[in-house]
């Protein structure tokens, strides 16, 4: 067994929370490594909706902080990451047997522009019936109104990866790919254990940093002494791809269970997703038939002459709080959990969004200097830009 030097921090997970809380760290003056079993972003951080959003839909359910967060942290990204982070228009239609009227719509949007501040992003504005045409062949029959606002969209995995090379330039050392074998904890820190190859290495650390996504509960078996775990539901995010590009944006669609849906452009073709789909294992995501076909149905409602020929599919998966329901109804906060209250050495990360991994990283910073105490002279995340791969 090779023996390496002790980190501060050991983060768990290459993902955008992952990388995240390892330019936070870093920049903030703590020694920092990142463990990831197979390639940044190789999840859901790659497999998302490419969207950095205010969550407009999460209005529904009261979640205004979570909504306030994000909007928030969309304006920090567009301005740390302009070649990454792109304002882009979203298109909201209402027809008559729409099941959110107009009236509902409007005041949604007027609070999230509240929300949002005194900045361009956040005006919306009503789309003339005149101009209707020119919507990406968006269906006419029984529309009654448009209504334009704006947000934004990202490549996910390459602001994953603008994210870690800013962590690198602070220090942060990356295992990749390596596989996690064990971890003592004590109050002293933790001592892992990981596989690379076909060696078997172990470091110490103050701290771990659980930011495995769906894996979190499996990296939490790794632990001893074995730490209670979070009650957690999985659920995946299937999207496809389809020919044409849309000209004019985003379109925030209604699927027939009330459900929203996307239909955005990239990479000049159209994607539309997502569905919300719970699964036992995270090992079995991929897209399954049904979530396909309830997607064809989504677009070919609301552009009925667009090609619905599917060129690509793909699946993400979303940790979400266990219970009854339907999942889209579910709280979308990140929750912090550790490992004990006296000496915690272990920190994990359930859930979490794309738009908001800045401010989970934050929360996870005051985590870290209790535990290990702060560092002089560290840089905030809000002072970093972030560029696009060379």
């Amino acid at each position: 067994m090779t023996r390496t030097t002790g980190v501060d921090v050991l983060v768990v997970g290459g993902g955008i929370n992952g990388c995240g809380v390892a330019q936070a760290a870093a920049a903030a003056g703590y020694s920092v490594a990142l463990l990831e079993r197979k390639a940044l972003a190789a999840g859901t951080s790659g497999r998302s909706s490419k969207l950095v959003h205010g969550g407009l839909r999460y209005l529904e359910g009261g979640h205004l902080r979570l909504v306030y967060e994000s909007l928030r942290e969309r304006r920090q990204l567009l301005r740390l990451a302009p070649d990454l982070v792109r304002p882009v228009p979203f298109h909201i239609p209402v027809y008559g047997d729409t099941a959110r009227p107009a009236w509902k719509v409007a005041t949604g949007l007027t609070l999230y522009a509240l929300l949002a501040g005194i900045t361009p992003l956040a005006r919306f504005s009503i789309v003339p019936r005149r101009r209707w045409d020119e919507l990406d062949g968006l269906k006419l029959d029984g529309l009654k109104r448009v209504f334009r606002y704006w947000d934004a969209q990202t490549d996910d995995a390459a602001l994953t990866r603008a994210v870690w090379r800013s962590a690198e330039s602070f220090g942060a050392t990356s295992i990749c790919p390596a596989t996690l074998i064990a971890v003592e904890s004590s109050a002293d820190g933790v001592a892992v254990r990981y596989r690379q190859g076909d060696a078997e290495h172990s470091l110490t650390a103050g701290v771990l940093v659980n930011a495995a996504g769906p894996w979190v509960n499996e990296i939490l078996k790794l632990v001893s002494p074995t730490p209670m775990r979070l009650p957690i539901a999985l659920v995946q995010g299937t999207h496809i791809v389809l020919p044409g590009r849309l000209q004019r944006g985003v379109y925030y669609t209604e699927a027939a269970d009330r459900r929203v849906v996307f239909v955005m452009p990239w990479q000049d073709k159209t994607l539309v997703g997502t569905t919300e789909t719970v699964v036992a294992n995270p090992a079995d995501v991929g897209p399954r038939a049904k979530e396909i076909d309830y997607l064809l149905a989504v677009y070919r409602r609301y552009f009925p002459q667009g090609d619905a020929t599917v060129l690509e599919s793909f699946s993400g998966l979303r940790v979400l709080p266990a219970g009854v329901g339907a999942a889209f109804g579910r709280s979308r906060e990140v929750v912090l959990h550790v490992d004990g209250e006296v000496a915690p050495r272990v920190l994990t990360i359930y859930g979490g969004k794309l738009t908001a991994y800045r401010a989970t990283a934050g929360k996870v910073l005051r985590y870290l200097g209790r535990m290990l105490g702060g560092r002089g002279g560290g840089i905030s995340t809000s002072e970093l830009p972030l560029t696009a791969d060379d």
